[in-house]
């Protein structure tokens, strides 16, 4: 019985954790919203700009490496 105890404990704790998170989450309302989806977009755009100039960066170097094999 101990056995089951052990199992069931933890899951049971989870649960009850999980529904406390739940309750106190809220949604957003239109400003908050907003702001998170305005400062998503410029992480994407930035990290696009990232790749887009590590690979014109790396496009030449590969070009080097293999031309010269």
């Amino acid at each position: 019985m101990d056995a089951i105890e052990s199992v069931v404990d933890p899951l049971r704790d989870f649960a009850k954790d999980s529904v406390r998170l739940v309750k106190r989450c809220h949604k957003p309302d239109r400003k908050e919203f907003t702001k998170v989806a305005f400062r998503t977009a410029i992480g994407f755009v930035v990290m696009g700009f990232v790749g887009f100039f590590v690979k014109l960066i790396f496009i030449p170097i590969n070009n080097i490496i293999v031309g010269s094999g």
